[in-house]
C-alpha cells in the first residue's frame, strides 16, 4: 500500500496509517466490535427519538471522548485523529481563502489531545457547513492566482508518554466512540454530523474548480448529499472520509510544490447546487 503510485499521501503519513492496520486489535477486534457498534447505535438512536425530552450531554461526551483516548487508544491512532481535523480544517480554509464567501478562516487547528476538547466534535462537522452554505449563489472557478497559503502541518501532541491499558487501532477506536456520539447528542445532532461527511463529493468537486485539477474527481464516492441516510456504518464512513481528505490534502501540496495548477484547458466556472430555500435546510 505505501509503495502505491497512485496514491498521493508522503510515504511518512502512508507509513502511519499502515501501521495502525496491521495493529492486532484491527485483525481480531474491530471485524467483531463493528456489527455490534451499527446496532447499539441504531438502538440508541432510536430510543433517543422516542424519547420526547431532547437532552444533551456535550461536555461529558467531550470527557468521555479525551478519557477512552488517553487510556484506550494508541498514541499512532491518536495523532491520526488529532491530524484530520487539521486536515479538514486546512481544506475549508483553502477553500475560503480563494472563493468569495465572504467568512473568516476555521480556527479549529487542534494540535494536542486536550484540542478535542470543548465540543470540537460539533464545530469540525457545522464548519463544513458553514463554508458551504457561505458559497451559496456564488459561482466558483480557477482564480487567477491560488492562495495556497495556510497548508501546513503543526508538530502534533498525541501524548504517547501517557499510560494506556490499551493500544487501539484507530478503525476499532471509532466504533467504540460511535456510542457516546449517539447517546450524548440528540438524534438531530447525531444525523446533521453523519451527514456532513456526505459532502465530502462536494469539496473534491469545488477543489477540483479551483484548481482545474480533475484527480480530485478520482475519490468521489457518488454519495448523494441531498439524499439523508440515518442507516450509515459512521465508523467505516468517517475512516473513509479521514484518508479522503488525507488525499485531497497531500493533492493540494503536491499542487502547491510544483508552483501551482498545469493549466491544459479553461475550466468554465461553476454555480454551487443548493436546492435548499431556507439556511436551516441548507
Amino acid at each position: 500500500m505505501v509503495a502505491d503510485p497512485a496514491m498521493p499521501l508522503e510515504p511518512g503519513v502512508a507509513r502511519m496509517v499502515t501501521d495502525d492496520q496491521q495493529q492486532w486489535t484491527r485483525t481480531w477486534i474491530y471485524p467483531v466490535l463493528r456489527p455490534v457498534s451499527r446496532v447499539l447505535a441504531l438502538v440508541i438512536v432510536a430510543l433517543k427519538r422516542l424519547t420526547p425530552v431532547r437532552w444533551t450531554a456535550h461536555r461529558l461526551m467531550d470527557r468521555l471522548c479525551l478519557w477512552f483516548l488517553r487510556r484506550f487508544v494508541s498514541p499512532l491512532a491518536v495523532e491520526l485523529l488529532i491530524r484530520h481535523f487539521v486536515i479538514e480544517t486546512n481544506l475549508l480554509n483553502f477553500i475560503v481563502r480563494n472563493t468569495d464567501t465572504g467568512i473568516e478562516p476555521v480556527s479549529l487547528r487542534p494540535v494536542n489531545l486536550a484540542g478535542l476538547g470543548d465540543r470540537a466534535v460539533i464545530e469540525h462537522d457545522i464548519n463544513v457547513y458553514e463554508v458551504l452554505i457561505a458559497l451559496d449563489g456564488n459561482r466558483i472557478g480557477r482564480p487567477q492566482t491560488i492562495d495556497f497559503s495556510g497548508l501546513d502541518m503543526p508538530e502534533l501532541d498525541p501524548e504517547p508518554y501517557r499510560f494506556r491499558l490499551m493500544r487501539l487501532d484507530i478503525q476499532t477506536a471509532l466504533c467504540l466512540m460511535n456510542l457516546p456520539f449517539a447517546a450524548c447528542l440528540t438524534p438531530d445532532e447525531y444525523r446533521r454530523a453523519v451527514h456532513s461527511m456526505r459532502f465530502d463529493d462536494s469539496i473534491l468537486a469545488i477543489l477540483s474548480e479551483i484548481t482545474g485539477d480533475p484527480t480530485f474527481l478520482r475519490w468521489c464516492s457518488g454519495d448523494l448529499a441531498i439524499r439523508a441516510d440515518s442507516n450509515t456504518d459512521v465508523p467505516h464512513a468517517v475512516y473513509r472520509h479521514a484518508v479522503v481528505c488525507e488525499y485531497a490534502h497531500a493533492q493540494l501540496v503536491r499542487i502547491a510544490a510544483r508552483g501551482g495548477p498545469l493549466t491544459v484547458c479553461p475550466v468554465p466556472d461553476i454555480d454551487v447546487p443548493f436546492m435548499s430555500r431556507t439556511r436551516q435546510e441548507r
